[in-house]
């Protein structure tokens, strides 16, 4: 893995987060009167997990995309860009379009593209595969946290 590949996915992962962070506000006076259930972590608890796992997804892809064969590489990097678009969705559908139910079903979709892109990592390096599990694993969380929204919300 070259220091340039990485930098290259460092800066795709990074304008996600970015996006991402723009499009959220969990400060809203729409947010703040939603209907949320106890155990959904206090909204610091997002940064402090989401900061390592673009890094993890930044080294993963990096892994990747170096590991594989050229067959590999190329369909890692169209399945890992497809991924951070929607992982950049996410916030503007929820936070900016105030739309829980539609975030939902662009959550769903992600999830279905964290699978391939897990897949398609333990296909070139099983480490990356490895890597992109705990970003899988909470968005899982994150589609829970998001389908008791939409629920306890659904006249609004």
């Amino acid at each position: 893995m070259t220091g340039k590949l990485l930098l290259k996915t460092a800066l795709a992962v990074t304008a996600t987060a970015v996006a991402g962070a723009l499009a959220t506000d969990a400060r809203s006076g729409w947010y703040q009167r939603l209907k949320k259930p106890s155990w959904q972590p206090p909204p610091q608890a997002f940064g402090l997990v989401w900061t390592p796992l673009y890094a993890l997804i930044a080294y993963a892809g990096a892994r990747a995309i170096s590991r594989g064969d050229q067959d590999e590489s190329r369909a890692f990097r169209s399945a890992l860009a497809g991924n951070l678009v929607l992982n950049a969705a996410w916030p503007a559908l929820f936070f900016r379009a105030r739309n829980p139910r539609l975030a939902l079903a662009e959550i769903l979709v992600l999830n279905a593209s964290n699978a391939v892109l897990v897949r398609r990592g333990w296909s070139a390096d099983r480490r990356a595969g490895l890597f992109l599990l705990p970003y899988a694993g909470w968005t899982v969380f994150a589609t829970a946290l998001n389908t008791d929204i939409a629920r306890r919300n659904r006249d609004g």
